[in-house]
């Protein structure tokens, strides 16, 4: 039996308009990161996909590279258009990149025009789509022009491929420059994306530019890969991923120094009447942030995370507190 998308999807999420544009974003974005590949069932994978629709979610965000195996999540996102979402592909916003390695070869990373429009390509083919609506530099890439990668983007954009472009992982002082970039060629920058949570904050100077610019701000790992939640409080659990074999989160990111602060977060949230993965959310996505990036590996994990839009409002004596707990 086909998927039919519950009537009511629209009721509760929250939608902000992305920069100075006419795109608005659900608050909270599926990032299909991990558990979208190979690794995954696609009876999950659609679980979550048709769940997080349901709830309002009509962002979601892909790369060449994620999986595990490289391309795999794009394929089974692909899979799941065909068979299911093609019907509602215009009240969704798919978002791919490019930047990081994806195949052998000088031609297969970085930020060459060759390898961007490459890529794309690839990726239309994996996802069974025309066209995406936006289309990032995943990373700033010191051996290509950036102007070379302007280029690229603008190209993107002509032929269609892409509604918008933006930009991720680039440094402020980069940033501002590959804004002024598009400009002068006649583009719009719509978003950046960037890693930026509770515990990681070095990214705030990024913010400052792109609320300068009018440019809509995207948050990736906004509960710092699961150390903004109680998972750890009692030990780690087995199917953490801390537990497991990935390469960007291991038992020493689990410090005495990181446990004293979250537990202490988790204080706060409790008199907010939220999880402690709420109020990590909520927080992020204060002032110029215009979506968090979650990840997920079933569906209740998503319906959790969806909840911090009941409470988005904090109180100055509340911000203090949390910032005197970071800084300790």
């Amino acid at each position: 039996m086909s998927y039919v998308a519950d009537k009511n999807r629209y009721q509760e999420m929250k939608y902000n308009r992305c920069g100075k544009s006419g795109l608005l974003l659900p608050a909270i974005t599926l990032g299909l990161w991990h558990n979208f590949g190979d690794e995954n069932s696609l009876a999950n994978v659609k679980e979550m996909l048709f769940g997080a629709f349901d709830m309002g979610i009509t962002h979601f965000d892909l790369a060449n590279n994620y999986g595990p195996s490289a391309g795999s999540a794009e394929s089974n996102f692909g899979e799941v258009m065909r068979t299911d979402l093609k019907p509602y592909r215009d009240e969704l916003v798919i978002s791919t990149k490019a930047g990081y390695g994806m195949w052998e070869g000088p031609y297969g990373d970085g930020g060459s025009k060759k390898y961007l429009i490459s890529s794309l390509d690839q990726s239309l083919k994996r996802m069974n789509l025309e066209y995406v609506d936006i289309f990032y530099h995943h990373r700033r890439d010191p051996e290509t022009p950036m102007e070379e990668t302007v280029e690229a983007l603008k190209s993107i954009l002509d032929q269609g491929k892409a509604l918008y472009v933006g930009i991720s992982n680039y440094n402020a002082e980069d940033t501002k420059t590959m804004i002024q970039l598009m400009r002068q060629v006649g583009i719009r920058c719509l978003i950046h994306q960037m890693f930026y949570n509770m515990l990681e904050r070095h990214n705030e100077k990024v913010i400052d530019v792109l609320e300068q610019e009018q440019v809509g701000a995207i948050a990736f790992s906004p509960l710092a890969q699961g150390r903004l939640t109680n998972k750890y409080f009692n030990g780690i659990p087995a199917d953490s991923r801390v537990a497991g074999t990935s390469p960007f989160l291991n038992k020493d990111g689990i410090t005495d120094d990181i446990l004293k602060k979250t537990k202490a977060l988790n204080d706060i949230a409790k008199n907010r009447g939220q999880s402690l993965s709420q109020m990590a959310l909520a927080w992020t996505l204060r002032g110029h942030v215009t979506s968090v990036i979650i990840g997920a590996s079933k569906l209740s994990q998503i319906k959790e995370n969806v909840g911090a839009i009941q409470n988005l409002e904090f109180t100055a004596e509340e911000l203090q507190t949390i910032d005197k707990i970071l800084e300790g």
